[in-house]
């Protein structure tokens, strides 16, 4: 890395402490490792089985979080009133509540106290809480709210010409949305997506409060690190580095260049 021209040499310094901020605690774990036992410890079945499926429910998560996520975004740019501004503000609470709130409000919907849990208890006999959709769930809960800024900010940055054309043309509503709203979205979809499977993918406590810690059905591996770090301080190390690595190879392999300003 070069100083750019156009940047203030004033502004080093903080962005200087800014990184050392995200590098220092990485290192501090890299430091404290027991290299000697790490790959034991990477391959023990308790790790192998916490990382397939924290990746496993962080893509079916994203999953979700497009299928979903991707109407409601075109609804809040799309739509005007003051109702939007409400409905955007619901949206966006995940972002700014505390995950145990979150998991707690899941369980009191969908547990068998909850109005909607005890509907699927009794007339479908499913119960979700601490199941493995349990875990898809309070991550899609916390990750859809990434994806939904992208989309909303892609699509009021691009405005509503191009759709607008096509509707003077005779074009259906369905259709400008297929054929011209869609393409509009396509570079901030895959970045939403990668910012909703990158925090879906390191979620702890609205998982740990709706799903629990289930050996092999709800311990993911920041679940897993948290339940190391009671007992065997190293491997909480070594999942901890395994978490970082992974998290750092999908920002790097699957983030669009598009988002990094690359041209």
């Amino acid at each position: 890395m070069r100083p750019d021209r156009g940047v203030p040499r004033a502004l080093w310094i903080p962005a200087g402490l800014a990184l050392a901020l995200v590098v220092l605690p990485v290192a501090g774990l890299l430091a404290r490792a027991d290299w000697a036992r790490l790959p034991e410890l990477l391959t023990s079945a308790a790790a192998l089985n916490a990382l397939r499926l924290s990746l496993v429910t962080a893509a079916l998560s994203t999953v979700a979080c497009v299928l979903l996520g991707t109407p409601l975004a075109v609804v809040l740019a799309r739509s005007a009133g003051r109702g939007v501004r409400v409905l955007r503000a619901v949206v966006l609470l995940p972002l700014v509540l505390p995950p145990v709130v979150g998991g707690l409000a899941l369980l009191f919907l969908l547990g068998r106290n909850g109005f909607l849990g005890y509907l699927l208890d009794v007339v479908a006999g499913v119960r979700v809480p601490f199941t493995t959709a349990a875990v898809v769930i309070a991550q899609t809960f916390v990750a859809m709210p990434f994806l939904v800024v992208s989309l909303e900010g892609a699509l009021r940055g691009s405005g509503d010409r191009f759709e607008r054309v096509a509707a003077t043309l005779g074009a259906r509503p369905w259709t400008v949305f297929r054929r011209v709203t869609v393409p509009l979205l396509l570079p901030a979809l895959g970045s939403g997506a990668v910012l909703s499977f990158a925090r879906a993918l390191g979620e702890f406590g609205a998982t740990i409060t709706f799903a629990g810690s289930l050996q092999d059905v709800t311990r993911t591996l920041p679940l897993a690190v948290y339940n190391q770090a009671e007992t065997d301080v190293d491997s909480a190390i070594a999942l901890a580095l395994l978490l970082v690595v992974v998290a750092v190879l999908v920002i790097v392999v699957a983030r669009p260049r598009a988002l990094e300003g690359i041209r």
